[in-house]
């Protein structure tokens, strides 16, 4: 059996604690490796690495740190086949998926390349007599990366890419379920040119979380995965004095107003619900159409269900393949099971003809969904679409409104003054207008409102170059020694 361990002071290092995870092929549903799971002896040992060398990549260059981000960006262009083939395999994401997911993070990759202008100051000339005071950026020391199996490449170069050119050194600690796609990276990030221990991977569970979470010599921690998990993540490094970023799940909704295109909504709903058979904190999961037009929506989803390709990521034509695990798929497939009894009409059963191995469901479609009921409620995080019907604009952005989490939400319109009044109003933190899934441009930053984060700033773009650092102001006096004297008066400005 193929063990696969942790990445650490620039080599492969097997694990150590005798615990290990196994690691399945969703597709065909046997396990195809075991995984480390990291004692606090080795999360120990990677955060002192990096530690040890965070001085001296500290002290590298902004133009040598850019010149590591440009070769780092050329080697994950030149491996990007390889890349979505390793996710693929230990995901079960379709090659065009698992190819978008690594062109989605190869944008970060260029953002931080132009990190010697990212990370210019300011400088005030003269604030009083002979002084001046300015402004710089620096690194925070060692910063870690917690991050989900949905997107093992993508959301890991969301963090490492900046906090590594702002001059941090990075431990990752994946998800256990799909761990090589980190060591891949760590892999390429050394032919890239960066020192060894400035880039650690610890694989493991829990354990190694904690020790994270609560490891003095850890200056920050970034984490993307679900609400329960993510305020814990919150809670407890807060506690320990840590900069925390905690990004939770989501209940992202598409309004449809009768003036919208309905074969465009149709098309985009479909994508996005169903696309990574719905495992992604930005997949639509519910539709809000106002009921004049919701007949004849449901009516056009449903007839484009069908064509869906389910199949494995060694399928090129597949479009939509398993869900991660078995249990997993079995509690996505529950909440269609208790969907009549709530009161739902179940329009597409997607328990029905799925492939006897692995893990496999294709997609559902619920009609008359309510706000009370467990499939509106929760987050599902599988091929599941929910139809709510409503009365009226209105009422759709209260309900919006009214949800707990606040990642993502869609506007399918015609009319930009309502459009404008959407964006405007609604409390959710990444706005689509006629656009499903409206994850932002690397210049821009990513993350949710309400229950969807914790913490003051987003991922990546500007507010991720502020979270890897933090500001030193430098008040400086070149004296001229006639003028020179004690002055035991409080620093005023003349």
């Amino acid at each position: 059996m193929r063990t696969i361990g942790h990445w650490i002071d620039g080599e492969v290092v097997e694990g150590t604690s005798g615990r290990r995870g196994p690691v399945y092929d969703p597709a065909t549903g046997e396990v195809q490796a075991e995984v480390a799971f990291a004692s606090v002896e080795e999360v120990d040992r990677a955060v002192a690495v990096a530690a040890e060398a965070f001085w001296g990549w500290r002290s590298t260059s902004l133009a040598r740190r850019s010149e590591v981000m440009f070769n780092l960006r050329e080697l994950v262009e030149a491996n990007r086949k390889e890349i979505a083939s390793i996710i693929g395999q230990e995901h079960g994401k379709v090659l065009s998926d698992a190819l978008g997911e690594v062109a989605r993070g190869l944008e970060n990759v260029e953002f931080a390349c132009g990190i010697p202008n990212l990370l210019k100051g300011g400088y005030s000339e003269q604030v009083s007599t002979g002084v001046d005071v300015y402004q710089i950026r620096q690194p925070l020391g060692v910063v870690a990366g917690i991050t989900p199996f949905n997107f093992p490449a993508m959301v890991p170069m969301w963090m490492f890419a900046n906090a590594l050119a702002c001059g941090n050194t990075f431990v990752l600690k994946p998800s256990e379920k799909d761990p090589s796609t980190s060591l891949f990276l760590a892999e390429l990030l050394k032919q890239a040119g960066l020192p060894d221990g400035c880039f650690n991977v610890i694989q493991g569970d829990r354990v190694a979380v904690d020790r994270i979470l609560e490891h003095p010599d850890v200056a920050a921690v970034s984490f993307v995965g679900s609400t329960p998990v993510a305020r814990y993540v919150y809670e407890t490094a807060t506690r320990n004095g840590k900069r925390v970023q905690a990004l939770g799940g989501a209940k992202n909704h598409m309004l449809v107003l009768p003036d919208a295109d309905l074969d465009m909504a149709a098309d985009a709903a479909v994508g996005a619900a169903y696309g990574s058979a719905g495992e992604r904190c930005m997949a639509v999961s519910v539709v809000v159409a106002v009921r004049s037009i919701a007949d004849e929506l449901v009516a056009k989803i449903a007839e484009r269900i069908p064509s869906v390709r389910v199949g494995p990521a060694s399928d090129p034509e597949a479009e939509m393949g398993p869900l991660i695990t078995a249990e997993h798929r079995d509690r996505v497939a529950g909440y269609v099971a208790g969907a009549p009894q709530e009161g739902a009409t179940v329009v597409v059963d997607g328990r029905e003809g799925v492939p006897e191995q692995g893990f496999f469901l294709r997609p559902s479609l619920l009609d008359h969904v309510r706000p009370d009921m467990r499939c509106y409620r929760d987050e599902i995080f599988g091929p599941v679409l929910s139809v709510v019907r409503v009365d009226s604009y209105d009422e759709g952005v209260r309900l919006i409104k009214d949800n707990p989490y606040g990642n993502g939400v869609a506007l399918f319109t015609r009319d930009g003054g309502v459009a404008r009044a959407f964006q405007f109003e609604v409390n959710v933190g990444m706005v689509g207008i006629n656009v499903p899934i409206p994850v932002p441009v690397s210049y821009y930053s990513f993350g949710g409102w309400k229950a969807s984060l914790f913490g003051d700033q987003h991922m990546y773009g500007p507010e991720g170059i502020a979270f890897y650092t933090r500001s030193k102001v430098v008040t400086a006096r070149w004296p001229d020694p006639r003028t020179s004297a004690v002055d035991l008066g409080f620093p005023q400005t003349r």
